[in-house]
Protein backbone atom coordinates (compact mmCIF):
# COMPACT_ATOMS: atom_id res chain seq x y z
CA UNK A 1 0.00 0.00 0.00
CA UNK A 2 1.11 3.48 -0.74
CA UNK A 3 2.45 5.62 1.90
CA UNK A 4 -0.39 8.55 2.34
CA UNK A 5 1.83 12.08 2.64
CA UNK A 6 1.27 15.52 1.98
CA UNK A 7 2.62 17.17 -1.11
CA UNK A 8 3.83 20.87 -0.09
CA UNK A 9 5.08 21.93 -3.59
CA UNK A 10 1.44 21.08 -4.92
CA UNK A 11 -0.18 22.46 -1.86
CA UNK A 12 1.44 25.69 -2.14
CA UNK A 13 0.60 25.55 -6.23
CA UNK A 14 -3.13 25.23 -5.12
CA UNK A 15 -2.50 27.72 -2.50
CA UNK A 16 -2.63 30.31 -5.73
CA UNK A 17 -6.40 29.27 -6.09
CA UNK A 18 -7.04 30.81 -2.73
CA UNK A 19 -3.94 33.75 -2.98
CA UNK A 20 -5.83 34.89 -5.93
CA UNK A 21 -9.10 35.28 -4.01
CA UNK A 22 -7.75 36.92 -1.12
CA UNK A 23 -6.37 39.88 -2.97
CA UNK A 24 -9.85 40.39 -4.68
CA UNK A 25 -11.83 39.95 -1.22
CA UNK A 26 -8.71 42.13 0.88
CA UNK A 27 -9.26 45.11 -1.36
CA UNK A 28 -12.89 45.00 -1.99
CA UNK A 29 -13.22 45.32 1.71
CA UNK A 30 -10.72 47.75 2.24
CA UNK A 31 -11.86 50.22 -0.45
CA UNK A 32 -15.23 49.62 -1.84
CA UNK A 33 -16.98 51.54 1.54
CA UNK A 34 -14.92 54.44 1.45
CA UNK A 35 -16.08 54.66 -2.42
CA UNK A 36 -19.66 54.17 -1.36
CA UNK A 37 -19.50 57.03 1.76
CA UNK A 38 -17.06 59.31 -0.14
CA UNK A 39 -19.35 59.20 -3.46
CA UNK A 40 -22.85 58.68 -2.69
CA UNK A 41 -22.65 59.81 0.75
CA UNK A 42 -24.55 56.72 2.56
CA UNK A 43 -24.48 56.24 5.90
CA UNK A 44 -23.04 53.34 7.75
CA UNK A 45 -26.25 51.59 7.79
CA UNK A 46 -27.10 51.86 4.30
CA UNK A 47 -22.98 50.81 3.51
CA UNK A 48 -23.35 47.66 5.23
CA UNK A 49 -26.60 46.49 3.68
CA UNK A 50 -25.18 47.58 0.05
CA UNK A 51 -21.79 45.62 1.13
CA UNK A 52 -24.43 42.26 1.59
CA UNK A 53 -27.32 42.83 -1.61
CA UNK A 54 -24.51 40.72 -3.73
CA UNK A 55 -23.55 37.84 -0.80
CA UNK A 56 -27.48 37.52 -0.39
CA UNK A 57 -27.33 36.39 -4.18
CA UNK A 58 -23.69 34.70 -3.77
CA UNK A 59 -25.14 32.82 -0.36
CA UNK A 60 -27.32 30.57 -2.71
CA UNK A 61 -24.64 29.40 -4.98
CA UNK A 62 -22.13 28.52 -2.93
CA UNK A 63 -23.33 25.16 -1.58
CA UNK A 64 -25.13 24.54 -4.81
CA UNK A 65 -21.98 24.74 -7.24
CA UNK A 66 -19.88 22.76 -4.16
CA UNK A 67 -22.68 20.00 -4.92
CA UNK A 68 -22.55 20.68 -8.72
CA UNK A 69 -18.56 20.27 -8.55
CA UNK A 70 -18.88 17.05 -6.83
CA UNK A 71 -21.11 15.70 -9.65
CA UNK A 72 -18.97 17.62 -12.81
CA UNK A 73 -16.91 15.34 -15.11
CA UNK A 74 -15.14 16.85 -17.94
CA UNK A 75 -11.63 16.37 -19.17
CA UNK A 76 -10.65 19.29 -17.05
CA UNK A 77 -11.73 17.60 -13.81
CA UNK A 78 -14.80 18.34 -11.41
CA UNK A 79 -13.39 21.44 -10.18
CA UNK A 80 -11.27 23.87 -12.74
CA UNK A 81 -13.75 24.07 -15.60
CA UNK A 82 -15.37 26.52 -12.76
CA UNK A 83 -11.87 27.91 -11.84
CA UNK A 84 -11.39 28.95 -15.10
CA UNK A 85 -14.59 30.59 -16.32
CA UNK A 86 -15.54 32.23 -12.67
CA UNK A 87 -11.68 33.95 -12.73
CA UNK A 88 -12.38 35.07 -16.08
CA UNK A 89 -15.76 36.91 -15.67
CA UNK A 90 -14.51 37.99 -11.94
CA UNK A 91 -11.48 39.93 -13.39
CA UNK A 92 -13.37 41.85 -16.54
CA UNK A 93 -16.20 43.08 -13.02
CA UNK A 94 -13.39 43.69 -10.64
CA UNK A 95 -12.02 46.07 -13.32
CA UNK A 96 -15.12 48.09 -14.24
CA UNK A 97 -15.62 48.55 -9.98
CA UNK A 98 -13.60 51.71 -10.17
CA UNK A 99 -14.73 52.55 -13.54
CA UNK A 100 -18.20 52.28 -12.16
CA UNK A 101 -17.57 54.37 -9.28
CA UNK A 102 -15.97 57.92 -11.04
CA UNK A 103 -19.50 58.08 -13.12
CA UNK A 104 -21.04 58.42 -9.54
CA UNK A 105 -24.07 56.42 -10.43
CA UNK A 106 -25.45 54.15 -7.75
CA UNK A 107 -26.84 51.83 -10.10
CA UNK A 108 -24.18 51.09 -12.06
CA UNK A 109 -21.69 50.79 -8.95
CA UNK A 110 -24.24 48.21 -7.34
CA UNK A 111 -24.77 45.89 -10.98
CA UNK A 112 -20.96 45.84 -11.19
CA UNK A 113 -20.32 44.36 -7.30
CA UNK A 114 -23.53 41.72 -7.94
CA UNK A 115 -21.86 41.07 -11.45
CA UNK A 116 -18.29 40.52 -9.59
CA UNK A 117 -19.56 38.58 -6.65
CA UNK A 118 -21.94 36.68 -9.05
CA UNK A 119 -18.46 36.00 -10.62
CA UNK A 120 -16.43 34.94 -7.57
CA UNK A 121 -19.24 32.91 -6.00
CA UNK A 122 -18.69 30.77 -9.14
CA UNK A 123 -15.23 29.30 -8.26
CA UNK A 124 -14.46 29.99 -4.65
CA UNK A 125 -16.15 26.35 -3.35
CA UNK A 126 -14.72 24.44 -6.20
CA UNK A 127 -11.02 25.74 -5.55
CA UNK A 128 -11.44 25.36 -2.11
CA UNK A 129 -12.85 21.66 -2.88
CA UNK A 130 -9.59 21.07 -4.12
CA UNK A 131 -7.41 20.69 -1.30
CA UNK A 132 -9.32 17.38 0.67
CA UNK A 133 -9.70 15.92 -2.73
CA UNK A 134 -5.63 16.02 -3.02
CA UNK A 135 -4.55 15.69 0.89
CA UNK A 136 -5.38 12.62 2.97
CA UNK A 137 -7.26 13.90 5.95
CA UNK A 138 -4.34 13.18 8.50
CA UNK A 139 -2.62 16.00 6.32
CA UNK A 140 -5.45 18.28 5.63
CA UNK A 141 -5.07 20.83 8.65
CA UNK A 142 -1.46 21.16 7.62
CA UNK A 143 -2.39 21.93 3.95
CA UNK A 144 -4.83 23.91 4.89
CA UNK A 145 -2.43 26.07 6.78
CA UNK A 146 -0.05 26.35 3.48
CA UNK A 147 -3.25 27.30 1.27
CA UNK A 148 -4.12 29.70 4.38
CA UNK A 149 -0.96 31.07 4.23
CA UNK A 150 -0.82 31.93 0.84
CA UNK A 151 -4.13 33.59 1.67
CA UNK A 152 -2.82 35.76 3.93
CA UNK A 153 -0.14 36.50 1.20
CA UNK A 154 -2.83 38.14 -0.82
CA UNK A 155 -4.28 40.08 1.54
CA UNK A 156 -0.85 41.52 2.46
CA UNK A 157 0.03 42.01 -1.01
CA UNK A 158 -2.92 44.73 -0.89
CA UNK A 159 -2.81 45.88 2.71
CA UNK A 160 1.12 47.02 2.19
CA UNK A 161 1.56 46.93 -1.73
CA UNK A 162 -1.64 48.82 -1.97
CA UNK A 163 -1.39 51.97 -0.32
CA UNK A 164 0.93 53.63 -2.45
CA UNK A 165 -0.65 52.58 -5.47
CA UNK A 166 -3.99 54.07 -3.95
CA UNK A 167 -2.64 56.95 -3.29
CA UNK A 168 -1.22 56.98 -6.60
CA UNK A 169 -4.47 56.45 -8.38
CA UNK A 170 -7.22 54.53 -6.64
CA UNK A 171 -7.89 52.69 -9.77
CA UNK A 172 -4.39 51.00 -9.78
CA UNK A 173 -4.78 48.69 -6.93
CA UNK A 174 -7.70 47.17 -8.89
CA UNK A 175 -6.01 46.65 -12.04
CA UNK A 176 -3.01 44.91 -10.69
CA UNK A 177 -4.99 42.95 -7.85
CA UNK A 178 -7.51 41.80 -10.89
CA UNK A 179 -4.61 40.70 -12.93
CA UNK A 180 -2.94 39.00 -9.75
CA UNK A 181 -6.06 37.13 -9.57
CA UNK A 182 -6.44 35.70 -12.56
CA UNK A 183 -3.17 34.81 -13.66
CA UNK A 184 -3.06 32.65 -9.99
CA UNK A 185 -5.94 30.77 -11.44
CA UNK A 186 -4.78 30.40 -14.29
CA UNK A 187 -1.89 28.31 -12.89
CA UNK A 188 -3.63 26.07 -10.61
CA UNK A 189 -6.17 25.02 -13.70
CA UNK A 190 -2.55 24.60 -15.75
CA UNK A 191 -0.37 22.58 -13.43
CA UNK A 192 -3.34 20.74 -10.78
CA UNK A 193 -4.56 17.47 -11.80
CA UNK A 194 -7.56 16.11 -9.78
CA UNK A 195 -7.48 12.68 -8.88
CA UNK A 196 -9.93 10.45 -10.83
CA UNK A 197 -13.60 10.65 -8.74
CA UNK A 198 -14.34 7.20 -6.95
CA UNK A 199 -17.38 6.41 -8.78
CA UNK A 200 -17.94 7.32 -12.39
CA UNK A 201 -21.36 5.85 -12.71
CA UNK A 202 -22.97 9.53 -12.18
CA UNK A 203 -22.69 10.63 -15.55
CA UNK A 204 -23.33 14.35 -16.40
CA UNK A 205 -25.38 15.93 -13.81
CA UNK A 206 -28.24 17.76 -14.10
CA UNK A 207 -29.76 20.45 -12.13
CA UNK A 208 -32.34 18.59 -10.03
CA UNK A 209 -29.32 15.92 -9.23
CA UNK A 210 -27.76 18.86 -8.00
CA UNK A 211 -30.02 20.75 -5.90
CA UNK A 212 -30.95 16.83 -5.07
CA UNK A 213 -27.07 16.37 -3.50
CA UNK A 214 -27.58 20.01 -2.15
CA UNK A 215 -30.45 19.49 -0.55
CA UNK A 216 -29.20 15.59 1.38
CA UNK A 217 -25.75 17.82 2.50
CA UNK A 218 -28.11 20.44 3.76
CA UNK A 219 -30.55 17.50 5.81
CA UNK A 220 -26.81 16.13 7.24
CA UNK A 221 -26.77 19.88 9.50
CA UNK A 222 -29.72 19.08 11.23
CA UNK A 223 -30.18 15.52 11.44
CA UNK A 224 -28.88 12.58 14.43
CA UNK A 225 -26.20 14.00 16.05
CA UNK A 226 -24.98 18.29 15.92
CA UNK A 227 -21.62 18.78 15.46
CA UNK A 228 -21.96 19.75 11.78
CA UNK A 229 -24.53 22.10 13.13
CA UNK A 230 -22.73 23.68 15.56
CA UNK A 231 -19.38 23.73 14.17
CA UNK A 232 -21.36 25.53 10.92
CA UNK A 233 -23.36 27.82 13.58
CA UNK A 234 -19.70 28.71 15.41
CA UNK A 235 -18.62 29.41 11.76
CA UNK A 236 -21.30 32.07 11.36
CA UNK A 237 -20.83 33.60 14.91
CA UNK A 238 -16.49 33.79 14.13
CA UNK A 239 -16.91 35.39 10.29
CA UNK A 240 -19.99 37.29 11.66
CA UNK A 241 -17.11 39.18 13.69
CA UNK A 242 -14.34 38.87 11.62
CA UNK A 243 -16.48 40.36 8.66
CA UNK A 244 -17.76 43.13 10.37
CA UNK A 245 -13.94 44.20 11.16
CA UNK A 246 -12.77 43.76 7.88
CA UNK A 247 -16.03 45.81 6.40
CA UNK A 248 -15.27 49.11 8.84
CA UNK A 249 -11.90 49.09 9.77
CA UNK A 250 -11.04 51.42 7.52
CA UNK A 251 -13.83 53.56 8.25
CA UNK A 252 -12.96 53.26 11.92
CA UNK A 253 -9.36 54.77 11.38
CA UNK A 254 -10.24 57.15 8.62
CA UNK A 255 -13.69 58.62 10.87
CA UNK A 256 -12.86 57.51 14.58
CA UNK A 257 -8.97 58.00 15.05
CA UNK A 258 -8.20 60.35 11.68
CA UNK A 259 -5.80 58.26 10.25
CA UNK A 260 -5.77 57.86 5.87
CA UNK A 261 -8.16 55.24 4.91
CA UNK A 262 -4.58 53.80 3.04
CA UNK A 263 -3.16 53.82 6.91
CA UNK A 264 -6.18 51.85 8.17
CA UNK A 265 -6.19 49.10 5.43
CA UNK A 266 -1.73 48.96 6.03
CA UNK A 267 -3.14 48.24 10.11
CA UNK A 268 -4.96 45.28 8.57
CA UNK A 269 -1.87 44.32 6.94
CA UNK A 270 -0.03 43.48 10.40
CA UNK A 271 -2.80 40.92 10.94
CA UNK A 272 -2.53 39.36 7.35
CA UNK A 273 1.41 39.27 8.32
CA UNK A 274 1.12 37.31 11.55
CA UNK A 275 -1.72 35.51 9.75
CA UNK A 276 0.10 34.01 7.14
CA UNK A 277 3.49 33.04 8.60
CA UNK A 278 1.38 31.38 11.27
CA UNK A 279 -1.14 29.82 9.28
CA UNK A 280 2.30 26.94 8.45
CA UNK A 281 2.04 26.18 12.12
CA UNK A 282 -1.15 26.35 12.96
CA UNK A 283 -2.36 22.87 11.45
CA UNK A 284 0.72 21.33 13.41
CA UNK A 285 -0.63 22.68 16.60
CA UNK A 286 -3.90 21.10 15.97
CA UNK A 287 -2.20 17.86 15.57
CA UNK A 288 -1.03 18.22 19.03
CA UNK A 289 -3.92 19.75 20.41
CA UNK A 290 -6.48 18.58 18.66
CA UNK A 291 -8.56 20.62 15.74
CA UNK A 292 -11.74 21.60 18.58
CA UNK A 293 -9.15 23.01 21.58
CA UNK A 294 -6.93 24.38 19.27
CA UNK A 295 -9.80 26.55 17.79
CA UNK A 296 -11.20 27.93 20.68
CA UNK A 297 -8.29 29.20 22.06
CA UNK A 298 -7.55 30.88 19.17
CA UNK A 299 -11.13 33.10 19.56
CA UNK A 300 -10.47 33.54 23.00
CA UNK A 301 -6.83 35.55 21.90
CA UNK A 302 -8.42 37.55 18.59
CA UNK A 303 -11.72 38.32 21.35
CA UNK A 304 -9.30 39.54 23.69
CA UNK A 305 -7.21 41.44 20.90
CA UNK A 306 -10.39 43.04 19.79
CA UNK A 307 -11.00 44.42 23.31
CA UNK A 308 -7.47 45.30 23.85
CA UNK A 309 -7.79 47.77 20.34
CA UNK A 310 -11.10 49.72 21.97
CA UNK A 311 -8.71 51.63 23.83
CA UNK A 312 -5.50 52.53 21.45
CA UNK A 313 -5.47 54.98 19.28
CA UNK A 314 -2.33 55.45 17.54
CA UNK A 315 -0.71 53.36 14.80
CA UNK A 316 1.93 51.30 16.02
CA UNK A 317 -0.04 50.10 19.10
CA UNK A 318 -2.53 48.99 17.19
CA UNK A 319 -0.25 47.72 14.68
CA UNK A 320 1.12 45.41 17.38
CA UNK A 321 -2.61 44.36 18.40
CA UNK A 322 -3.41 43.53 14.94
CA UNK A 323 -0.53 41.07 14.54
CA UNK A 324 -1.54 39.44 17.85
CA UNK A 325 -4.52 39.08 16.33
CA UNK A 326 -3.86 37.71 13.35
CA UNK A 327 -1.68 35.31 14.58
CA UNK A 328 -4.81 34.59 17.11
CA UNK A 329 -6.83 34.09 14.21
CA UNK A 330 -4.48 31.56 12.10
CA UNK A 331 -5.60 29.07 15.05
CA UNK A 332 -9.35 29.30 13.86
CA UNK A 333 -9.32 29.33 10.20
CA UNK A 334 -6.81 27.43 9.40
CA UNK A 335 -8.43 23.94 11.58
CA UNK A 336 -12.09 24.87 10.29
CA UNK A 337 -12.62 23.42 6.68
CA UNK A 338 -10.63 20.43 7.42
CA UNK A 339 -13.19 20.21 10.63
CA UNK A 340 -16.01 20.31 8.22
CA UNK A 341 -14.68 18.31 5.43
CA UNK A 342 -13.83 15.30 7.76
CA UNK A 343 -17.45 15.12 8.94
CA UNK A 344 -18.51 13.44 5.71
CA UNK A 345 -17.20 11.00 2.70
CA UNK A 346 -15.08 11.93 0.35
CA UNK A 347 -17.30 11.59 -2.73
CA UNK A 348 -19.41 14.54 -0.49
CA UNK A 349 -15.99 17.06 0.25
CA UNK A 350 -17.23 19.42 -2.41
CA UNK A 351 -20.96 19.68 -1.08
CA UNK A 352 -19.44 19.98 2.56
CA UNK A 353 -17.26 22.85 1.19
CA UNK A 354 -20.15 24.79 0.15
CA UNK A 355 -21.96 23.95 2.89
CA UNK A 356 -18.84 25.87 5.15
CA UNK A 357 -19.07 28.82 2.66
CA UNK A 358 -22.55 28.94 2.92
CA UNK A 359 -22.56 30.05 6.56
CA UNK A 360 -19.39 31.94 5.98
CA UNK A 361 -20.99 33.82 3.86
CA UNK A 362 -23.94 34.28 5.43
CA UNK A 363 -21.77 35.83 7.89
CA UNK A 364 -21.19 38.54 5.29
CA UNK A 365 -24.58 39.05 5.18
CA UNK A 366 -25.38 39.50 8.70
CA UNK A 367 -22.39 41.76 9.81
CA UNK A 368 -22.11 44.53 7.74
CA UNK A 369 -25.62 45.88 8.37
CA UNK A 370 -25.89 45.17 12.00
CA UNK A 371 -22.33 46.61 12.88
CA UNK A 372 -23.90 49.61 10.47
CA UNK A 373 -27.06 50.22 12.61
CA UNK A 374 -24.55 49.73 15.41
CA UNK A 375 -21.87 52.44 14.61
CA UNK A 376 -24.96 54.76 13.47
CA UNK A 377 -26.49 54.27 16.98
CA UNK A 378 -23.21 54.40 19.17
CA UNK A 379 -20.08 55.03 17.73
CA UNK A 380 -16.86 53.73 15.90
CA UNK A 381 -15.99 51.86 19.51
CA UNK A 382 -19.23 49.77 18.93
CA UNK A 383 -17.53 47.76 16.01
CA UNK A 384 -14.91 46.49 18.72
CA UNK A 385 -17.54 45.31 21.07
CA UNK A 386 -19.63 43.45 18.86
CA UNK A 387 -16.57 41.70 17.17
CA UNK A 388 -15.23 40.39 20.53
CA UNK A 389 -18.67 39.26 21.94
CA UNK A 390 -19.21 37.53 18.57
CA UNK A 391 -15.67 35.60 19.23
CA UNK A 392 -16.45 34.69 22.54
CA UNK A 393 -20.14 33.18 21.52
CA UNK A 394 -18.11 31.03 19.02
CA UNK A 395 -15.88 29.48 21.84
CA UNK A 396 -18.86 28.32 23.55
CA UNK A 397 -20.71 26.92 20.92
CA UNK A 398 -17.42 25.18 19.86
CA UNK A 399 -17.77 23.24 22.80
CA UNK A 400 -20.50 21.79 21.78
CA UNK A 401 -18.48 20.20 18.46
CA UNK A 402 -17.68 16.49 19.08
CA UNK A 403 -16.80 15.06 15.97
CA UNK A 404 -14.24 16.50 13.14
CA UNK A 405 -10.92 15.81 14.27
CA UNK A 406 -8.57 13.58 11.85
CA UNK A 407 -10.25 10.84 10.09
CA UNK A 408 -10.16 7.76 7.97
CA UNK A 409 -9.63 7.69 4.47
CA UNK A 410 -13.39 6.27 3.42
CA UNK A 411 -14.99 5.87 0.31
CA UNK A 412 -18.90 7.16 0.05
Amino acid sequence: MQRERLSAGKTFLLGLGFFGVSVIWAMYNAYVPIFLKENFNLRSTIIGLVMTIDNILAILLLPYLGALSDRTRTHLGRRRPYILVGSALALVFFLLIPAANAFQRLGLMMLTIVAMNLSMALFRSPVIALMPDITPSRFRSQANGIINFMGGLGALLVFFGGKPLYDRRPSLPFIVGGLVMFASSLLVVIFIREPAPAREEGGRSSLADSFRALGANLKDVFAGEKSLFFILLAILCWFIGYNAIETFFTSYAKYHLGMKESTGALILGFFSVTFMAASLGAGFVAVRLGRNRTIRIGLLAVGATMVLALFLKSFLPLAAAFAVGGLAWSLVNVNSLPMVVDMTTLEKVGGYTGLYYFFSQAANIIAPPVAGVLIDAFGYASLMVFASVLFVAAFFIMSLVRRGEVAERRPA
